[in-house]
C-alpha cells in the first residue's frame, strides 16, 4: 500500500526549510508547545487576512515571528498599531506561565513580530488554497472555482504545472465525491522539483469541503 505524504518532507534539506528553528535547548517539549500555540492564536486572529506561512525563530531569549501575508498593510495597521495589538494579545494569551511553560522556567522571552509582503499571490498554495474556501463558502459553483483556480495559477510567471482538487459533498449533493483539474506538468515523485501544496477547509451549511493545491515551480538542483 502507498503512504501518503507532504511534499515538503522529502525536500527539508535541499529545498525547504523548517518552520520553526533556532535554539530550543534541553526544555523542547514547552516550547514546542509555545510554538503550537502561537500558530492556532495567529490563524484564528488574522488567519482571513491573507497568511501564506508562520515561521517562527528562537534564539535563548528571543522569538521572531515571521509572518509572510499578501495583504500586510492590514496587519501592520497605522503607524505599526496592528503590530504593537497583536503582540500585547499574543503575549497575554500564550505567555501567560505556569509550571510547563517556558516562562516560568527560563523567565519571559523577548517578541518580535516581522510582516512580510508575498508578491505573488496566485504562486502560493496556501493562499489560492484560501481563496477557494472563501468562493465555495460564497456557494459560487465548484466546477467555476476549480477552473478559475487553475486558470489564475498557470497565467502566473514561475508556474509550470498546477493541480486543485475538491472533497465533499460538492454543491450540497447527498452523496460525497472528489473532483480535480489539472494543468501542465506535476512530477510528484521527483524529489528535485518543487512543489507548493497546501490544504484547507471550507465550512459549509451542508458540510465541510476539503480544498487541497499543488503548484509546480520547475527543478531545484
Amino acid at each position: 500500500m502507498s503512504h501518503k505524504v507532504n511534499p515538503k518532507i522529502f525536500r527539508i534539506r535541499d529545498i525547504a526549510d523548517w518552520g520553526a528553528r533556532g535554539f530550543y535547548g534541553k526544555k523542547i517539549a514547552p516550547k514546542l508547545k509555545e510554538d503550537f500555540e502561537i500558530r492556532e492564536f495567529l490563524k484564528k486572529k488574522i488567519g482571513k487576512l491573507g497568511v501564506e506561512k508562520t515561521e517562527i525563530e528562537r534564539s535563548s531569549n528571543k522569538i521572531n515571528i515571521i509572518i509572510s501575508s499578501a495583504r500586510p498593510g492590514l496587519l501592520i495597521g497605522r503607524g505599526g498599531e496592528g503590530i504593537e495589538a497583536l503582540k500585547k494579545e499574543l503575549e497575554k494569551k500564550v505567555f501567560k506561565g505556569g509550571p510547563s511553560s517556558a516562562k516560568a522556567t527560563e523567565g519571559k522571552p523577548e517578541i518580535k513580530i516581522e510582516i512580510r509582503e508575498v508578491k505573488s499571490v496566485w504562486a502560493s498554495s496556501p493562499l489560492v488554497a484560501q481563496w477557494m474556501a472563501d468562493q465555495i463558502e460564497k456557494r459560487i459553483s465548484f466546477r467555476r472555482v476549480l477552473k478559475q483556480a487553475r486558470d489564475k495559477v498557470m497565467a502566473t510567471k514561475g508556474v509550470e504545472g498546477v493541480r486543485v482538487e475538491l472533497a465533499g459533498r460538492l454543491d450540497g449533493n447527498e452523496i460525497a465525491r472528489t473532483e480535480w483539474l489539472k494543468s501542465g506538468k506535476l512530477p510528484r515523485q521527483t524529489i528535485r522539483a518543487d512543489i507548493d501544496f497546501a490544504r484547507e477547509q471550507a465550512f459549509c451549511t451542508y458540510g465541510t469541503i476539503g480544498i487541497k493545491v499543488w503548484i509546480y515551480k520547475g527543478l531545484k538542483f
